[in-house]
């Protein structure tokens, strides 16, 4: 799970619209075009979300008298791979805005293992539906075979640690699938259901968690030099970031028109020159990361230090990828993609996220 602010503050009620009404002089019809719109985009991916949980179950294997076998269930496998990889894209398109509403249920399907074992203990049962549990518990099986060696050697050094691996009995094959699986197909279905039936978004609140959520990607960035990545096993942490960046600019775009009505104000720039700039901060963002081949990031180099890498290791793949993010999100840097959504959210009368 990625770190979630405490102003990523996004809500659903069903007075917030009216609220906002007089906030920054806004136009209530503009923060009712945004909410419509965006309740429709995000409910897409939730659905699509829920529906790949579904596939996702339904592929697993329950060989009769064994586990599961790398060759003879290799058709399985693959088909769970792809619909974990669907319902992966679906999520990181909505994390910012539904991790800070279902926040219970956001730990549950997207906590990482060292995380859980934090915070709830150790798990000796990979399988069933306690503990360890949603999208990395089950990446972290279907990708044993080919999880990298530095992930594991990392993993090892966790208090409560065990090592993961494919169903060996009949039982645990049946766990997999109606028990640690069946609890993402609940969990995900929760977030639709709540999402659906939300009479109104805050629009305030979903722009500054989609300001954190950009903001988040030098976190990721960061998090990948400690071994402590995401989808670490997949090796799937840049294929993360392309759809974090995906789903904040599909709805940034939502507020692209209402943005554009404003006039410089206070030493702030007209919202027509702010949206320039945020769109060409986020084309660019996307086109660094594009530029790079395969959904993983790149290694960084063993000597890297994330308090003060060196002039070689920044000359890296990583390294530069590292300075490329940093660039483009870094609250400190008036230019930034941040620093330019924060004065948009100025413009938009919304409180303006802080790191």
């Amino acid at each position: 799970m990625t770190i979630k602010t405490k102003n990523l503050r996004t809500i659903l009620t069903a007075g917030a619209l009216a609220g906002l009404a007089a906030c920054g002089g806004s136009s209530q019809t503009d923060q009712e075009k945004v909410a419509s719109a965006m309740q429709t985009s995000m409910k897409g991916d939730l659905t699509t979300l829920w529906m790949a949980s579904q596939m996702l179950k339904a592929a697993a294997p329950m060989p009769s008298g064994r586990g599961w076998d790398a060759t003879m269930d290799a058709a399985a496998i693959s088909s769970m791979k792809d619909a974990w990889k669907m319902a992966r894209q679906a999520y990181e398109h909505v994390e910012g805005a539904t991790a800070p509403i279902f926040s219970d249920i956001d730990v549950e399907i997207d906590e990482r293992y060292d995380g859980f074992l934090a915070n709830s203990g150790p798990d000796d049962y990979l399988f069933d539906d306690m503990g360890v549990t949603g999208m990395h518990a089950i990446e972290r099986i279907l990708y044993v075979d080919t999880t990298p060696a530095n992930v594991v050697q990392f993993e090892m050094t966790l208090p409560g640690y065990k090592a993961a691996a494919f169903p060996a009995t009949e039982q645990e094959a049946s766990d997999f699938k109606n028990k640690l699986c069946a609890r993402l197909v609940t969990n995900t279905k929760q977030l639709l259901d709540g999402w659906t039936t939300a009479a109104k978004l805050d629009v305030s609140g979903a722009f500054d968690g989609l300001i954190s959520l950009v903001n988040e990607q030098q976190e990721k960035i960061n998090n990948a030099s400690l071994n402590v990545e995401e989808s670490r096993y997949s090796q799937r942490t840049l294929a993360d970031l392309r759809d974090n960046l995906a789903g904040t600019t599909t709805i940034y775009g939502l507020f692209r028109d209402w943005l554009e009505t404003k006039p410089a104000s206070g030493g702030t720039a007209a919202g027509t020159d702010i949206d320039a700039s945020i769109t060409a901060g986020l084309s660019g963002l996307g086109a660094d990361y594009d530029a790079i081949q395969g959904d993983a990031l790149p290694k960084p180099p063993a000597t890297w230090s994330a308090e003060a890498p060196t002039t070689a290791d920044l000359a890296t793949p990583f390294g530069q990828l590292y300075s490329q993010v940093h660039a483009a999100v870094d609250p400190s840097k008036a230019d930034s993609i941040v620093s330019q959504m924060n004065d948009g959210a100025k413009l938009l009368g919304i409180d303006t996220f802080q790191p």
